[in-house]
């Protein structure tokens, strides 16, 4: 199956229907006065969360959504059937857009929650509505309207508590599966990881948190390198960033200038992303002699100045990971507890997410302002990376 995590529909809403003109007739009553019915609305269209779905891919394939129109009034004041409302399933954690205006119409972050996007047409009416003392035999009627039409752009972001963040081969796929039942892809090359996996981190009965693995990122990822671009993203719905340093690589590079070249990626691409915090989780220490680790990590932290939380691992054998799942799960229970307790931490929450929406946005309206430009060039090539990544995926 592909993962698409981004798609462009349009719904429309359906035409409210006429209202009837007609006169009663009966035998022995020759002018029985207006009878005409109204109209039925139209139906509008909602989409509906469903957890059950995990990418866009649907719409892919059917990009035009239309409710039912309403149907004309009749006589014998008799009213036009209504038409049936139509609900589009669409992942949790899908963002609507309207394409036009550009404005974010919802956020879909509850499995259930139901949100209108195109207003049905209303009714007309029939020339019953319109007798008086002056006007017994009325030849009036009122037609129904049109339906809201709409262009909509749905993104999809994963929801997930923990984001890992990271070069290519960092190690960012050996831990979701060490610490989660999650199962993907891992191997010796660069790019192994195509799409985003989610892992749940149980660590109880009842308590646990969702973490993301995305695509590794390399330098430029910010202006579109890589598959960095496309799927940072989903990255700005999670409340805390770890980010995943491989203290061995095999091209030896130096891990400190690794460190800073994905955070000047990250500042660069959501401003409002690089303030989220971010914990240094040093890995594949099970690469280097014992006498060698305390010198390597000790040479990376002073390297980056680095002033908050420090994690040594190896993801591959299981060391240290436990203290990590432990201290993640700590940092978010009392996060949430803050924000339930203390006004100014949910304000501050609300304030982090209004600020990434705010940037999400902006970064639509400028791939619409280059795809406009396209248009007017006569440019029929243009590419938004809005591309689809043909792998097979596991959720």
């Amino acid at each position: 199956m592909q993962f698409v995590d981004e798609a462009s529909i349009i719904v429309e809403a359906g035409r409210g229907g006429s209202g009837c003109m007609s006169f009663r007739r009966e035998k022995y009553v020759p002018k029985g006065g207006p009878d005409g019915g109204d109209g039925g609305h139209g139906g509008s269209v909602y989409l509906i969360g469903d957890d059950a779905l995990n990418t866009l891919i649907d719409f892919k394939y059917q990009r035009f959504y239309k409710a039912q129109n309403g149907q004309p009034g009749q006589g014998r004041q008799m009213s036009g059937k209504g038409g049936d409302d139509l609900h589009v399933k669409v992942p949790v954690g899908t963002t609507v857009i309207d394409q036009d205006t550009l404005e974010v119409i919802a956020d879909v972050t509850e499995p259930g929650q139901v949100v209108l996007v195109a207003q049905a047409g209303r009714r007309g009416l029939g020339n019953i509505h319109f007798k008086s003392s002056t006007n017994r035999a009325p030849r009036r009627t009122t037609p129904g309207t049109e339906g809201e039409r709409r262009n909509l752009r749905l993104e999809m972001k994963v929801m997930a508590d923990v984001g890992l963040l990271g070069l290519p081969n960092a190690g960012k796929s050996t831990l979701i599966r060490a610490v989660s039942a999650a199962k993907p892809k891992v191997a010796d090359y660069p790019f192994t990881t195509l799409v985003p996996n989610l892992g749940v981190v149980k660590l109880g009965a009842h308590e646990h948190f969702v973490m993301a693995d995305v695509p590794g990122l390399i330098e430029g990822a910010s202006e579109g390198a890589g598959l960095g671009l496309r799927f940072l993203k989903h990255l700005t719905r999670t409340r805390l960033l770890l980010h995943v340093v491989d203290v061995a690589p095999f091209d030896e590079s130096d891990p400190v200038a690794s460190v800073e070249a994905i955070a000047h990626e990250l500042e660069r691409f959501s401003p409002a992303l690089s303030e989220r915090p971010r914990w240094l989780v040093l890995n594949k220490l099970d690469l280097l002699v014992q006498d060698e680790r305390r010198a390597r990590v000790e040479a990376i932290v002073e390297g980056l100045g680095w002033t908050g939380p420090v994690f040594e691992i190896s993801a591959i054998s299981g060391e240290g990971t436990e203290a990590l799942v432990q201290a993640v799960h700590r940092w978010l229970t009392e996060q949430r507890r803050l924000e339930n307790e203390d006004e100014t931490a949910a304000e501050a929450e609300r304030e982090m997410r209004r600020r990434m929406e705010e940037e999400s946005v902006a970064r639509a309206e400028s791939r619409l302002g280059r795809k406009r430009k396209s248009e007017d060039d006569g440019d029929d090539d243009f590419d938004d990376d809005d591309y689809d990544v043909e792998v097979e995926y596991a959720p």
